[in-house]
């Protein structure tokens, strides 16, 4: 009889492991889905910037897209650069996908936000960088975009990408 009251509470604890194993493992898929969405977004920016070269430096921005800014809900009637940001925009706030019945936006990361800036003179280079709230604790990262943001800046994340503009003047 003690020894199935081992076996049983050896199971248990056994169960115990894999439920947070499993909790775990939704947190790193969470984390990874999150991340390549950064990935896309970031990516898309630094297209519209390079086909914008001439404009480059009206594509800087003072505060955060996304999540928080004061963009319109629609782009309608937006042209050039004013366009390319109201739509990245609308992309950070998860707009592509809205939830049903509440039409909450969905199809972006957790608090996502967006910047670009200027950190290269000669040639011009610019750095594009999307922020969102993580999961868990990490290391804070060193980029400034959504900085004090997200409460503990360990839980907040950031990926950028580069763009280079020729120079023929210089």
């Amino acid at each position: 009889m003690l020894e199935a009251l081992v076996s049983i509470v050896i199971l248990a604890f056994g169960m115990l492991g894999l439920a947070g194993l499993e909790v775990r493992i939704q947190d790193a898929a969470s984390e990874s889905y999150q991340r390549a969405q950064a990935v896309l977004l970031a990516q898309d920016m630094v297209n519209r910037l390079s086909a914008g070269r001439p404009n480059a430096a009206a594509y800087l921005t003072a505060t955060p897209l996304g999540t928080g800014d004061s963009q319109p809900a629609s782009c309608a009637g937006l042209t050039g650069v004013a366009l390319d940001q109201c739509e990245w925009s609308l992309e950070l706030k998860g707009a592509a996908e809205k939830q049903a019945g509440s039409g909450n936006y969905v199809g972006a990361m957790t608090g996502a936000r967006g910047c670009v800036e200027q950190v290269g003179a000669n040639p011009p280079i610019f750095r594009i960088s999307v922020a969102w709230q993580g999961m868990a604790h990490l290391n804070t990262p060193s980029l400034a975009c959504g900085q004090n943001l997200y409460g503990n800046d360990g839980f907040r994340r950031v990926i950028a990408g580069s763009v280079s503009v020729a120079c023929l003047t210089c």
